[in-house]
């Protein structure tokens, strides 16, 4: 997605406009990412004010054409990350080029060479980081990998950073390419070499933009994203050294930082270190998980990935079965949360939780072993926790920070907590996230600004229609499938003749949930039939999704209200509850939003829904349409100047 852009004459003439006449650079671009992505932290709009006046004195010259594209906060195909400055046109030979500069305006820099990151101070603290190099080359490798028009049109993208502040010392490691490999791939530049920095521009970018390349790619057809399930057995093939998923941003940051220590393990005296990784749906919670457990087997460590959900172990198993990967060798690498009651102290060197949220309080066929977020802890030398305190689900899912650090206190471990940022699922659309949240009275934050050119999300009056698009949608990929609230008995899970477990008479449509015959509905070839609840569907991602929300979440009074007596009788999530009164009917409410967000926040490419309540589902569209209204009008304009602009 373009936030701003424009030709190189008309950049540097609104970079040089003195600021509040409305007309400058930083004022231009926050006036349109705020009607294409949202609110605009300053810190950001400070940014834009400084490191843009660099950029319009770099490319100040006679030798890039004026015509030359110039586009500021590019986002990537399904990421929330942003390009900062994109230039684009020919060079002498006609060749179409891209130079993408990840701008920053760091002075200070520590080099953290062990970690392959760097450590500067960001919004008023200390953070490790990726190199700017890196991050540049990523976001480059990004855009070729899901954009076809790159691809197909031959263009060619030339990453690098510019440290327009940053003066380095004498064999500074920041900049050594011996250090830091990334700048071999996508060259650094620091406050003395602007001038090295227009020549890089120039020699790919000397030409106008005459065929618009920066329109192409960004309404170029995408290539599919990639699936976890699908190159799983690629990234624990020890003999693969391409990276099926390039880490972007906070997950470099984080992998980098925890595989340090593991390759720094030593000895059995050492203190124990246990890692909190918090991010929300689609922040790479899974994809870095794999990755971690990859690298650590081809470290020579032992490790696993280990979740309390069955479902998405039994797709990796699966997945890696068909593979040859031995059995036994599948069964070491992914276990179950509850596999660690009587575990010797430091059996693993690292054990991978994913879905920590999920953990239960005690372990065992009869609930006889200790809380499992202590038994991991005391099985492994290094544990990682990935956890989001918002996907609890049941009443028994105990898993959260202050729960972990407790533990690890216990244990005499050191502690690290990090944050994923970025958004990698609903087509990385923080908007639609932040737009479930406001539809589920999750939070009252209304500041972002969400599109249906961003995420394909449609409310269906016809349920049954729904299910044929799903359906059509599977045919592409095997990667559609329809959920459903727990609003239904599974009677079918012990009598496959009792007939269709959800019935709903109005709309003539009956369907049975997931088959209890096999652990990997989420994969089968013959499963679309079927309706997936929270329990086969957490810790997977879909194309595309079609969610049925039951009777438990309607629209009343102005509100949209949660009834834990809709649930069904076979539907333990809600049992067990320990608190009574007000308390208890909080923690009913929360698992019933929390529940419907992760069914809503599953799939890709876009999310159908069909309500049983039908005030519930005027409401969500009043609010589609209520976030779509202000940017309708300005694609239509925009749509208009654009093609006043081609004639």
């Amino acid at each position: 997605m373009i936030i701003y852009k424009s030709t190189k004459k008309a950049f540097i003439e609104s970079a040089m406009s003195p600021y509040g006449c409305g007309c400058n650079i930083a004022d231009l671009v926050k006036t349109e990412f705020e009607k294409k992505i949202g609110k605009v932290n300053p810190a950001e709009y400070h940014a834009w004010q400084n490191s843009l006046r660099h950029m319009a004195f770099v490319v100040d010259t006679d030798e890039i054409s004026d015509d030359a594209s110039v586009c500021i906060e590019y986002r990537l195909p399904f990421h929330s990350c942003r390009i900062d400055f994109l230039i684009a046109g020919k060079d002498k030979s006609g060749q179409e080029n891209v130079v993408i500069v990840e701008l920053k305006q760091w002075s200070a820099v520590v080099p953290l060479p062990d970690k392959n990151l760097v450590r500067t101070v960001i919004n008023g603290g200390e953070r490790n980081v990726p190199h700017p190099s890196y991050q540049a080359w990523s976001y480059a490798v990004t855009l070729q990998e899901y954009n076809e028009c790159v691809q197909k049109d031959g263009i060619l993208l030339h990453p690098c950073s510019f440290m327009h502040n940053y003066v380095p010392w004498r064999d500074d490691p920041v900049v050594d390419n011996m250090v830091y490999r990334e700048i071999d791939k996508a060259p650094v530049f620091t406050s003395h070499e602007t001038m090295e920095l227009r020549k890089f521009i120039v020699s790919k970018v000397c030409d106008a933009d005459d065929k618009d390349v920066v329109y192409r790619i960004d309404y170029g057809r995408l290539r599919p994203s990639k699936s976890l399930q699908d190159v799983l057995g690629r990234m624990l093939d020890e003999e693969n050294e391409h990276n099926e998923f390039v880490l972007i941003d906070s997950q470099k940051s984080v992998f980098e930082f925890i595989m340090a220590e593991v390759r720094h393990l030593r000895n059995e005296d050492e203190s124990k270190k246990v890692f909190i990784i918090k991010g929300g749906p689609g922040t790479g919670k899974s994809v870095l998980a794999v990755n971690l457990l990859a690298s650590v087997i081809k470290d020579s460590k032992t490790g696993a990935y280990v979740t309390k959900n069955s479902a998405p172990r039994n797709v990796y198993k699966a997945k890696l079965a068909r593979e040859n990967f031995k059995k036994a060798y599948i069964n070491s690498l992914f276990l179950s949360s509850s596999s660690f009651v009587a575990t010797p102290a430091n059996a693993f060197d690292v054990l991978i939780v994913d879905e920590a949220h999920r953990l239960n309080e005690k372990s065992g066929m009869f609930a006889k072993g200790e809380n499992q977020v202590k038994e991991i802890i005391n099985a492994s030398r290094i544990s990682v926790f990935f956890i989001d305190e918002n996907q609890i689900v049941t009443a028994k899912d105990i898993g959260t920070i202050d729960g972990i650090k407790h533990f690890a206190r216990s244990a005499g471990a050191k502690i690290y907590i990090s944050q994923l940022e970025s958004q990698f699922r609903c087509n990385g659309s923080d908007g639609y996230l932040d737009f479930l949240d406001d539809v589920l009275e999750i939070s009252q934050d209304r500041s972002y600004v969400f599109k249906k050119t961003d995420y394909d999300v449609v409310v269906y009056d016809d349920l049954n229609r729904m299910f044929a698009d799903i359906k059509r949608r599977n045919l592409v990929d095997n990667k559609a499938r329809m959920l459903a609230g727990y609003c239904w008995n599974w009677i079918s899970q012990k009598d496959h003749n009792s007939g269709p477990d959800i019935v709903i008479e109005d709309q003539n449509f009956s369907a049975y949930w997931n088959f209890s015959n096999t652990s990997t509905w989420a994969i089968d070839d013959d499963t679309v039939d079927q309706v997936g609840c929270i329990h086969t569907s957490q810790g997977l991602e879909f194309s595309y999704v079609g969610v049925i929300i039951g009777d438990d979440l309607r629209y009343e009074n102005g509100h949209v209200i949660t009834d834990p007596s809709k649930r069904a009788r076979t539907d333990a999530s809600l049992k067990g509850m320990k608190e009574k009164g007000r308390e208890a009917e909080k923690k009913k409410d929360k698992i019933i939003r929390d529940t419907y967000k992760t069914l809503l926040s599953r799939a890709m490419k876009g999310c159908y829904i069909y309500c049983t309540d039908k005030a519930l589902a005027e409401h969500i569209k009043q609010k589609l349409a209520s976030t779509q209204r202000v940017y309708d009008d300005f694609m239509e304009a925009f749509g208009y100047s654009l093609a006043a602009e081609k004639q």
